[in-house]
């Protein structure tokens, strides 16, 4: 660690980090509780230390710069050690109660949040969980949830996201569906296979004929709208669909029926309300969340 090159204090990192995310400085300063004036010098201060230029200041916002934009996941990860800081300063993480609900797809919430939440359970034991399983939205804004893993960035006003790792999904088969049936030679080839389709499988055919496939419903045998039966039903050889390309390594039975195939583009955020500033519980798990998927610079 190279200490001597450490010049900025906390207050300063922490002016800029609240500034961000609140996306002004006179939301910062009240969440703060500090003076407008003196929270713009901090920012100032971090930027004169740092020598680069964090926002550009218009008439009507603050904009994160590029250098801004990059920096931010760096400051967001020393808010969070902060606050875990305090909270094993002071042995709170123990006493942390109450209910955190958070929903989620039933797949999102099988593969991704269970093994992230497993190791919230020696922090915080007496810290009670919900999981809303479900492919609705449902509304922070009314306290449905607490916390919402959304594959869209939210549009509602007053409420925090962060855009988590992207991934893709993959036209995906068992390898015991593909030595019956027999693996495409050509992209045709695909038209005659079983598809394991969603909800609404209706809604996928655009997405396979731009692809290259003729699917018509003949070939949605079928189609369920929970994520994790959808995988039952394709590790089983039931057929293909597309799956998160993660499933490839949790699962080895799996193969991708056409690796030419131009892969689906899946973002995630990661969503609260503003409690998650006085709510401990609720910060904590969106923290370990968050970092458990990983942040992604583009989610300003």
């Amino acid at each position: 660690m190279r200490w001597a090159k450490t010049k900025f204090d906390w207050n300063q990192a922490r002016a800029f980090l609240v500034t961000a995310e609140e996306g002004s400085l006179s939301a910062a300063a009240r969440a703060l509780e500090l003076t407008q004036p003196t929270l713009s010098r901090q920012v100032a201060g971090l930027e004169e230390t740092l020598g680069v230029t964090l926002f550009e200041r218009t008439p009507r916002a603050l904009l994160l710069t590029q250098t801004g934009i990059q920096l931010l996941e760096h400051f967001r990860i020393m808010g969070s050690a902060a606050d875990r800081i305090s909270i094993a300063a002071t042995g709170q993480s123990h006493s942390i109660t109450g209910n955190v609900a958070i929903t989620s797809t039933d797949m999102m919430a099988t593969h991704y949040i269970l093994p992230i939440i497993k190791r919230i359970k020696p922090i915080a034991p007496e810290l009670q969980i919900e999981f809303i399983t479900s492919n609705q939205l449902s509304n922070l804004m009314q306290r449905e949830a607490d916390i919402a893993i959304r594959h869209s960035r939210p549009q509602e006003d007053n409420l925090i996201a962060k855009r988590l790792r992207d991934t893709t999904a993959h036209l995906m088969a068992s390898s015991s569906y593909l030595d019956e049936t027999g693996r495409p030679s050509k992209v045709s080839d695909i038209d005659s296979m079983m598809y394991v389709g969603a909800e609404y499988p209706e809604r996928l055919l655009g997405v396979l004929a731009a692809q290259g496939l003729s699917f018509t419903s003949a070939n949605f045998n079928y189609h369920t709208s929970n994520g994790t039966v959808l995988l039952e039903l394709v590790r089983q050889g039931f057929g293909i669909s597309f799956l998160p390309v993660e499933m490839l390594e949790r699962y080895p039975e799996l193969e991708i029926v056409w690796p030419e195939f131009e892969p689906m583009q899946i973002e995630s955020w990661l969503v609260t309300h503003r409690e998650l500033r006085t709510n401990a519980g609720i910060r904590l798990v969106f923290d370990q969340i968050s970092e458990g998927l990983g942040y992604d610079q583009r989610s300003q």
